[in-house]
């Protein structure tokens, strides 16, 4: 059973080097359908979270591996709803993030979100 989306393009969906993973921008996809899920900007924001959280079980790695992330959104009003859920699935420290509304996103997905790990 696929636990994430498979790349919609010419991408890896993550890739490791020297205990890095560097894992692609995850869409509210469902894993089994490669479909966007049905809601709003939290239950998108906690599909993309999940599929992260299936790629980086994948590696032996969870939320508190992630150094970086990049969140982007279609619309920054939407920015405090994500922040809800984003936030119940990390624990001080929190990683660096960068947040920013972009004018389109792939499939008119309503946010992205990509990250580093590291696990030394």
């Amino acid at each position: 059973m696929q636990k994430y989306p498979k790349a919609l393009g010419a991408y890896s969906v993550y890739r490791k080097a020297n205990g890095f993973l560097f894992v692609s921008g995850q869409l509210p996809l469902d894993p089994q359908t490669n479909e966007f899920i049905q809601g709003g900007i939290k239950e998108q924001t906690k599909q993309a979270l999940e599929n992260i959280k299936a790629i980086l079980e994948e590696n032996d790695m969870d939320f508190s591996c992630v150094l970086k992330s990049t969140v982007f959104l279609a619309d920054i009003n939407d920015f405090i709803q994500m922040n809800e859920v984003y936030a119940s699935y990390f624990d001080a420290p929190y990683p660096a993030r960068s947040a920013f509304a972009v004018k389109d996103l792939p499939k008119g997905s309503r946010i992205e979100i990509e990250v580093i790990a590291f696990k030394g």
